[in-house]
């Protein structure tokens, strides 16, 4: 019935309203009307200037008188890098580093991201439909070599004409940083409408041999940082739709294209004669007469935090320690603040060690603890497997109505160590692949010698001094620990040290720096536990009522009462 009633009123409703508009319908517009004539607008000639066209756009544009060249070397030079170019498409022939040498030695070489090796695959070069224009276009150029100065920046304009279009680039080079900005301005010079791909190109060879640090093809998209395999690479690799950023990398250096649209960008990369390749293209459309311009970034440099931090599209996630990377980046952080208070790298590990020392001391403590009650416990342990050997259930029933009884959790020791693995992993990743530890001294000679020692933390101890030293410590602190009741896990563990010295004899000298200085704190917090706790007894729980079956009394069952009034009787 309600619902009728409702039906009505709504059926009610409707009819008011459209005999409401029948009858009174709403006034028409009112156009706005002026007797005063529209003034005609004129474009100012300075509004087709490429500076007042926002890139991505298209506007009109015709071509400029263009004659070709003969490619040369165009260098640019900034307190940070020394970059050499080929006029003839804008190729990067080198990019040496400055404030990065190729060993410790004084008179050693600077980096060079860009080798030769890498030129035929057209680094920073520029494709139309796939087709390499420093080779197949022609170029001209009109300029001279650069020369930077704190805080300045200037510009090289490349241009270029190939398959119908004309293409200007304008680098533009800032002194206090390693990115390069980069406007391209492709001019449709034919007679009908031109569609082509124009692709952004970085290559290079692999920047080491070190295993450890090896180069990778990387991309930042909405799903985050992705890394490609190598053998994916050969294959070919091809990735579209919200690309922020493509790169070439490994842990220290970086070479990056930041494309002006993320939604319009493809990435294509491969391996191929072992130089890595990556190219960003982007589909064109453009008019007769009309011009399309882009704004893009290219960052070649090292992956330092410093320089990443103000780079555009998160480039300042290309530092990634790996899977504990939300835990590595604050102690890499800390790093760098002690060194700002130290100047040496080395001691900062070692304050570093102290501090997360310090905050996993509560759970160490625990653990020294516990290892030491199963320390006490050992005596009446054997017992029961000597008593049980041939019964392996009862064997266990026992060994945990031991601990019960003395409130003793076997895994006690274990589990404040698992929960510090993370953290040991995550630095252990930081500190591999930390630019700031590349070439970083902490003992730079042989102490009352002039042997070059610990010159480099991001390599292994010359001497192996470092390593044999560790794996004492751990030596040390398995003595201290109770021995594990199985005689083959009691030898297994004695040869651990040994493992561990065969595991971190290559390993870089910072890292094995780091266990050393752990081991030595966790072997005084050991012997501060143990030497607290001496002598004292171990405490069974209050309310345990059963006893384990290891102690004399309890092996000798007592005489029930009626069985003693027996031997009363007996007696008698």
């Amino acid at each position: 019935m309600e619902i009728h009633r409702v039906l009505i009123a709504v059926v009610l409703s409707l009819g008011v309203l459209l005999l409401w508009n029948f009858l009174f319908p709403p006034a028409p517009p009112q156009r706005a009307t002026t007797d005063e004539p529209v003034a005609e607008q004129r474009i100012s000639p300075d509004a087709l200037q490429p500076d007042y066209v926002a890139p991505g756009e298209l506007r009109p544009r015709e071509a400029a008188r263009f004659e070709a060249v003969e490619g040369r070397q165009i260098v640019v030079e900034t307190p940070l890098y020394r970059a050499t170019f080929n006029s003839s498409g804008g190729v990067l022939e080198h990019f040496l580093l400055k404030q990065f040498s190729q060993t410790i030695d004084p008179d050693s070489a600077q980096i060079d991201l860009i080798t030769p090796r890498s030129l035929m695959r057209g680094p920073m070069g520029i494709s139309w439909n796939r087709v390499p224009t420093w080779i197949e276009g022609e170029w001209s150029f009109e300029g001279d070599d650069i020369n930077l100065g704190p805080g300045e920046e200037k510009s090289l304009i490349f241009t270029g004409r190939v398959g119908g279009v004309e293409i200007i680039r304008k680098m533009t080079f800032l002194a206090d940083t390693y990115e390069i900005r980069e406007e391209i301005e492709v001019i449709n010079t034919t007679d009908s409408q031109v569609v082509g791909e124009l692709g952004n190109i970085l290559a290079t060879p692999a920047f080491s041999d070190d295993r450890y640090n090896p180069t990778r093809v990387a991309y930042f998209d909405q799903s985050g940082l992705s890394h490609e395999k190598d053998r994916q690479l050969r294959d070919g690799f091809t990735h579209q739709n919200g690309l922020k950023w493509g790169a070439i990398g490994n842990h220290y250096f970086l070479l990056a294209f930041v494309p002006q649209t993320a939604q319009d960008s493809t990435l294509r990369a491969d391996l191929e004669n072992e130089i890595y390749r990556i190219t960003v293209s982007e589909s064109l459309y453009i008019e007769p007469g009309m011009a399309r311009i882009m704004a893009n970034t290219y960052y070649i440099g090292p992956k330092d935090r410093e320089f990443l931090r103000d780079a555009p599209a998160e480039l300042h996630r290309a530092i990634y320690y790996g899977w504990f990377n939300i835990i590595a980046k604050p102690l890499i952080i800390s790093l760098n603040f002690f060194h700002s208070h130290t100047g040496n790298y080395g001691v900062a590990i070692l304050l570093l060690t102290l501090v997360v020392k310090i905050i996993f001391w509560p759970l160490a403590q625990k653990s020294y603890k516990s290892m030491n009650q199963l320390k006490k416990l050992q005596p009446m342990m054997a017992k029961i497997r000597e008593k049980y050997k041939d019964d392996r259930q009862k064997m266990n029933e026992e060994m945990m109505r031991l601990y019960k009884t003395y409130k003793v959790n076997p895994a006690g020791g274990c589990l404040p160590i698992l929960v510090q693995i993370p953290v040991f992993i995550a630095l252990y990743q930081g500190l591999m692949g930390a630019v700031e530890l590349r070439h970083a001294a902490f003992i730079y000679y042989l102490p009352f010698t002039d042997i070059v020692w610990l010159a480099d933390l991001s390599a292994r101890d010359p001497f192996y001094i470092t390593p044999l030293v560790m794996g004492a410590t751990m030596f040390l602190q398995q003595k201290m620990a109770p021995a594990p009741g199985d005689p083959l896990q009691a030898k297994i563990m004695l040869f651990l040290p040994l493992v561990f010295i065969f595991i971190f004899i290559t390993f870089p000298s910072g890292l094995v720096l780091y266990w050393l200085a752990n081991n030595v704190l966790s072997i005084g917090q050991q012997w501060w536990v143990l030497r607290s706790a001496g002598n004292k007894p171990l405490v069974k729980a209050d309310d345990q009522k059963d006893e384990p079956q290891v102690e004399e009394k309890q092996d000798k069952p007592k005489p029930s009462p009626a069985r003693k009034a027996a031997k009363k009787r007996k007696k008698k």
